[in-house]
């Protein structure tokens, strides 16, 4: 198995050459005649898109609130299953839930990275 170091850095890489690659693709994009004209038409109809989602939104009155308010407590509660799968894993227990229909379902993990906000010194090469 390579090394965790190797394959980061195998991803920076590569990702310095998609970003060439995609400043090259909307440079060519931006030549193009009807492209800047279709992108202005996109913008219009998304904001005309808007406007009508928000008057539903609106004559819907609470409803659409509870909606909102659904969507809120949903993602606190996903990350408190979160929080709970974690730390049952960490305590060595099976981490699995069951829904109405007697589904099973497992946790499925992922690791990413982020950068901190370290200053690199001349102690910490």
């Amino acid at each position: 198995m390579q090394d965790m170091q190797t394959v980061f850095n195998e991803i920076r890489e590569m990702k310095k050459e998609m970003k060439g690659i995609r400043e090259m693709y909307k440079d060519a994009l931006s030549q193009t005649d009807d492209y800047a004209d279709i992108v202005e038409k996109a913008k219009e109809l998304r904001d005309k898109k808007k406007q009508i989602e928000l008057k539903v939104q609106n004559s819907m009155g609470k409803s659409y609130e509870r909606f909102e308010d659904l969507k809120s407590e949903v993602l606190a509660n996903e990350e408190l299953l979160n929080d709970i799968a974690i730390t049952s894993l960490m305590d060595g227990k099976t981490v699995e839930v069951v829904d109405e229909y007697s589904n099973k379902y497992e946790p499925s993990y992922v690791v990413k990275f982020k950068k901190t906000n370290e200053i690199k010194t001349e102690d910490n090469k």
